[in-house]
């Protein structure tokens, strides 16, 4: 009896150890769209540079509607994927709620910070990265009128408003920034039409640079831009190559890595807790290439590399709108 039992328990053993080694990550994907040229196709980028390194398969929801928050959640746990990588701010909650009933499977949540034991917290210093860009549309206007479209207002898309237009100040401290935001609800992700207009609007107020931080939705800001022949800034994603020549540069944030870390960690090697990823560490920059670097000149370079310095010693502080909800650069 004693011998069949060890014989049971060994096999129990080795059939854990085989489910836990065929384990796959999950992603969950936020409204929008995979493939909104931005912050979700950023993540599946990173996801897919994974497969193609490892030869190794995850499990994929796309979400279609707000309703589906916990049930997708909730589904891929019981779908045995592991870890699992939440996008988006607006999760938050839904993985509070759900995170406790799986705890023997680890979580990340790009974009906010969920207090439990099995949640890895992915936060972007956004501000940081804006200020940069800010800079060099600050130096490149020649109107002195720059432009900012935001997607849902929400105080995540604030932070970026209000790095950009400190930077901005930075290289020109007469210059005027016009902040729109294309909605009040997840929809304001994906409404490339009315990026277009917002964009044209302030064209019409003499912005010559706009800056677009709206998932899906910039993709009608950039072309809106080329079609009335002024500069844009693409947001998390290099977006250059959308409009060679009239996007300006991009601010990348680098969810890819974020999602290619953890899927690479797996679950043993798993770590919950906050992690910032800031200038220093390159979670957010901006990007050149061989559609924009006619359009950077060495003395943006220049200006941009002292600022980045600064601001990762200490010497320049780009405000977070979200330590305080306010915004000294910029009024809402």
């Amino acid at each position: 009896m004693s011998l069949m039992k060890t014989f049971l328990s060994a096999g129990a053993a080795l059939a854990i150890s085989a489910v836990a080694a065929l384990a796959e990550p999950g992603l969950i994907i936020d409204l929008g769209g995979k493939f909104d040229k931005s912050f979700n196709e950023s993540a599946y980028n990173g996801a897919k540079r994974w497969v193609d390194e490892t030869g190794g398969s995850y499990i994929e929801t796309e979400l279609q509607s707000e309703a589906q928050r916990e049930q997708n959640m909730r589904k891929m746990a019981e779908r045995d994927a592991n870890p699992i990588v939440v996008l988006g701010f607006a999760n938050g909650s839904t993985l509070e709620k759900v995170a406790p009933d799986y705890p023997d499977t680890s979580f990340a949540i790009v974009d906010m910070v969920v207090d439990a034991p099995n949640v890895k917290s992915i936060v972007f210093s956004e501000h940081e990265g804006s200020y940069l860009v800010g800079l060099i549309a600050g130096m490149k206007s020649e109107t002195g009128t720059v432009g900012f479209v935001g997607g849902m207002d929400v105080p995540l898309i604030r932070k970026f408003a209000c790095g950009y237009a400190q930077g901005v100040l930075a290289a020109n401290p007469d210059a005027k920034v016009i902040s729109s935001m294309t909605g009040t609800t997840p929809s304001a992700w994906n409404d490339p039409v009315k990026g277009g207009e917002l964009a044209k609007a302030q064209v019409s107020q003499g912005a010559d640079v706009i800056y677009a931080a709206a998932g899906g939705t910039g993709v009608g800001i950039l072309q809106a831009a080329a079609d009335e022949g002024v500069f844009s800034i693409g947001v998390d994603s290099n977006q250059n190559y959308l409009h060679p020549g009239s996007v300006l540069t991009s601010m990348l944030k680098r969810v890819d890595n974020a999602v290619y870390e953890v899927f690479s960690a797996g679950a043993e090697g798993f770590e919950p807790g906050i992690a910032v990823l800031d200038l220093e560490s390159e979670g957010v920059g901006y990007a050149v290439d061989e559609n924009n670097e006619a359009l950077i000149t060495d003395d943006i370079t220049a200006a941009v590399d002292e600022a980045k310095a600064k601001i990762i010693s200490g010497e320049i502080e780009v405000h977070d709108y979200t330590s305080d909800d306010s915004c000294p650069a910029l009024t809402f």
